[in-house]
């Protein structure tokens, strides 16, 4: 069994692709284990669509199943270029959340991503005001003053309670930072796209952004969100760290 790992500013995927639907769930917590797998945020299989270039599964590294990934979208997108499931440098996907496009320019991929929805603009949590969007997956986004501490007790309470990635952030016009707990992972990322756009989406919507804005996750990596045509776009170098023969001594129900 053959696999790529992917970095994106800070998100690690294992990325395979196979003829066929099954349930990975195990797979994925295997693979996706630093110490006995491969290590990774998340497991992605590309499978061959009617429509599309392809459908991917996603899995988070507990095994379970995310409908959206905006990290992943962009890492998947180079892996399908290269290995000619996709062609022209586009790639045109099924996610569990909609069709995704994707540009890829060498090491640097432009997501166009899905039109968020928000939720609600009134919760009251913790001392700060939350805004509840979803972009793909549902995030919590709130605006602090600084980033140093991020309450990690908290955004695991604020998980729970309404299901959802948990997102602080710092905005000056033209530059977005922000921190992001992940569900799934169920501990803070280097980096996490759909929790960019969510912070971003609200800052915009607030006035404090510009149409073009450079975004900064935990990772330090510059990534580029903008706002063009009604359409979120997300863009950023990704890195294929390695591919690899799996020796690992998988199940056979596993595969």
């Amino acid at each position: 069994m053959f696999v790529t790992k992917y970095d994106a500013n800070g998100n690690d995927f294992v990325i395979f692709h196979d003829n066929a639907k099954r349930d990975r769930h195990e797979l994925a917590k295997l693979l996706c284990d630093r110490h006995k797998g491969v290590g990774a945020d998340g497991m992605v299989v590309l499978i061959p669509h009617a429509d599309y270039d392809f459908e991917w599964e996603f899995y988070n590294s507990d095994g379970s199943e995310a409908s959206m990934c905006g990290n992943a979208t962009r890492a998947v997108a180079h892996y399908a270029v290269e290995h000619g499931i996709s062609v022209n440098n586009r790639a045109e996907f099924l996610t569990g959340a909609g069709v995704i496009t994707a540009e890829v320019n060498g090491l640097y991929v432009v997501t166009d991503m899905l039109p968020p929805r928000i939720i609600n603009t009134a919760i009251e949590a913790y001392g700060l005001n939350w805004w509840l969007i979803d972009t793909g997956v549902p995030h919590l986004v709130a605006e602090v003053e600084s980033l140093e501490e991020f309450d990690l007790e908290m955004a695991r309470s604020l998980r729970e309670e309404y299901d959802a990635n948990v997102n602080i952030y710092t905005v000056a016009e033209d530059e977005l930072r922000l921190r992001t707990y992940e569900r799934g992972v169920e501990d803070e990322t280097l980096a996490c796209g759909t929790g960019m756009t969510a912070c971003y989406v609200r800052a915009r919507e607030e006035g404090k952004a510009r149409d073009l804005c450079v975004v900064f996750p935990r990772s330090g990596d510059e990534l580029y969100l903008e706002y063009t045509d009604g359409r979120y776009r997300f863009g950023g170098k990704v890195s294929k760290v390695f591919v690899a023969e799996l020796t690992l001594d998988i199940p056979h129900y596993m595969l």
